[in-house]
């Protein structure tokens, strides 16, 4: 699954229908092939189950889907590079907006595709053996799109079918109706599916099972939850939380212990699917993984500064607010090992540097700390007074401390925007906080004390784990957000974690100044497509989200 699925292959799909509720484009397919004699052979087969993996690049690592799952928040805001105010900041967000249609018909195109390949799997001539594997896969994959829409959109379209052509009749599915189909899924994928794979990338069971216990969370079916992390937390499947919490994010150790499921790039950045008319029509690069250039500061126009590799390719999108910064105490070694606050002088023209100022000196300091006597040193200084306002609002969106988790120093150049990195969906870490989680929410504080302590253990700087440690009073939904704040930052879950909280209002109202004003009670689902709203000729029953236009 490294190398995914190479061009030649997407175009046995041209026979299948990428999207719901929407026309697609007509596919020229020079062989002549159809799905139909394509996918009766387990080499055909094996491509269509390789295609339904690659739907989640539409998501993972995604500029679109990073501003719907972690803006509009209570922890980012957005920097001066940010092109889609509207979500991020909730400024007359409506179905117009290019993000929410992109990814709409990404996730409905990886529906699609599992629904052939759940129709087809009996002609497949699968072995006995494979047979269920391959099924277990398209399931989870089917229930992992649906997750994302259903969380997204609310209660939308669903269908189960394999769908062909034109699709002009869309139907509103109760919530309730999408989750039976989604845990009914997962059920069948935890088991039938492998304890591991060589094959990273492919799910296994338990990442399946970390998945489904996630769902039973956002259900608020605790017990569930609880015995689903909990049985993975205990399985013996080699998982561990790394010692180190920035070693998580080096480019040489993204296959670690600590990953339950990822998303995988390849390292040839030709098989990622930059520009593809078959297996990407929608004109959107899905192939790259993008995070590492959107939380960067704006560093190289500063003296002393030149773009190069190592400091990324900073597009300025998203900053952090001042409540996530503050979140870490100096005993939390997550600070250090998610953002950055010193650059170094890089710049070899001395013209370009401070007077004395030399390469590998301190040439900028954005920092959450507060600085003295900052114009008698010898390097730039942005602290948080210079950062934000009294209030927490911003006052500079180009300086800030950034998020460092995604960069990418391996990119063969320093303009290069494809990152072959990784993006982590489910790691280890989770499991404990959702058991947590549930434990609280089933009356056993001193339990999820015990889960969150694994995780704030691991966190702590040398000689600093008993000064991390909580004991059962300290827990509560609030400081459980916290954590998973402090310990996942930027990685496409925020949003979603406040609004299965029911805390998306309270806490953006409450720690994000600049979004406050304009988040509403009806925020809490995302506006429908206007594009799909046009296609459809049942316009009286499948009607936009309530609170948009």
């Amino acid at each position: 699954m490294n190398t995914y699925i190479k061009k030649s292959l997407y175009i046995l799909l041209g026979a299948l229908t990428l999207t719901s509720c929407k026309e697609t484009l007509e596919e020229y397919n020079p062989g002549g092939l159809t799905a139909e004699n394509v996918y009766t052979t387990p080499e055909g087969f094996e491509t269509l189950v390789n295609a339904a993996y690659s739907y989640q690049r539409w998501w993972y690592g995604k500029e679109e889907a990073i501003s719907i799952s972690e803006m509009g928040t209570d922890l980012w805001m957005s920097g001066a590079g940010d092109v889609y105010p509207d979500l991020t900041k909730y400024v007359n967000l409506q179905g117009t907006n290019g993000a929410l249609r992109i990814e709409w018909q990404a996730l409905y195109g990886g529906v699609n595709v599992c629904n052939a390949g759940l129709k087809r799997i009996d002609n497949a001539n699968l072995t006995t053996a494979l047979r269920p594997i391959r099924e277990a896969e398209l399931r989870f994959l089917r229930a992992f799109y649906l997750w994302h829409i259903v969380e997204t959109w609310g209660g939308v379209h669903l269908s189960l079918e394999e769908t062909f052509g034109i699709v002009t009749v869309a139907n509103k599915t109760p919530v309730e109706t999408f989750y039976n189909q989604i845990i009914s899924d997962l059920e069948f994928a935890v088991k039938n599916l492998p304890p591991s794979s060589t094959d990273f990338g492919r799910v296994t069971k338990p990442a399946a099972q970390s998945f489904l216990a996630r769902v039973y969370l956002f259900n608020g079916k605790n017990a569930e939850a609880n015995n689903n992390a909990r049985a993975v937390i205990n399985g013996n499947y080699g998982f561990q939380l790394l010692p180190n919490f920035a070693d998580l994010w080096k480019m040489s150790n993204l296959k670690n212990k600590e990953v339950v499921y990822t998303v995988n790039y390849s390292s040839n950045l030709a098989l990622n699917d930059v520009t593809n008319e078959i297996s990407n029509p929608y004109g959107h690069s899905r192939g790259s993984n993008s995070a590492h250039m959107l939380f960067t500061m704006k560093y190289d126009t500063e003296t002393g500064m030149t773009r190069d590799i190592v400091n990324g390719r900073p597009f300025n999108r998203y900053m952090p607010t001042r409540f996530l910064l503050d979140l870490y105490s100096d005993n939390d070694a997550r600070y250090e090992g998610s953002f950055q606050e010193v650059w170094y002088a890089n710049n070899t023209d001395v013209l370009k540097r401070r007077p004395n100022q030399k390469v590998g000196d301190t040439a900028i300091l954005a920092t959450r700390k507060v600085i003295t006597n900052a114009s008698a040193r010898n390097y730039q200084v942005y602290d948080r007074n210079f950062i934000y306002n009294t209030n927490g609002t911003v006052k500079d969106q180009l300086r800030y401390p950034s998020l460092s988790k995604f960069l990418d120093p391996t990119r063969p150049s320093f303009n290069e925007a494809q990152s072959a990195r990784d993006a982590f969906v489910i790691r280890f870490a989770e499991l404990y906080l959702i058991a947590a989680e549930a434990q609280l929410k089933l009356g056993r504080a001193d339990s999820a004390a015990y889960y969150i302590n694994f995780v704030r253990s691991r966190a702590a700087k040398p000689g600093k784990v008993a000064e991390m440690q909580i004991s059962a009073p300290d827990v509560t939904l609030d400081f459980i957000l916290d954590e998973r704040a402090r310990e996942f930052a930027g990685e496409q879950i925020r949003w979603y974690d406040l609004k299965r909280t029911g805390k998306l209002l309270e806490r953006v109202q409450k720690y994000n100044p600049d979004v406050a004003p304009n988040i509403q009670p009806y925020h809490t689902v995302r506006p429908i497509p206007r594009t799909q709203l046009d296609a459809v000729t049942n316009k009286n029953e499948f009607t936009q989200n309530q609170g948009y236009q």
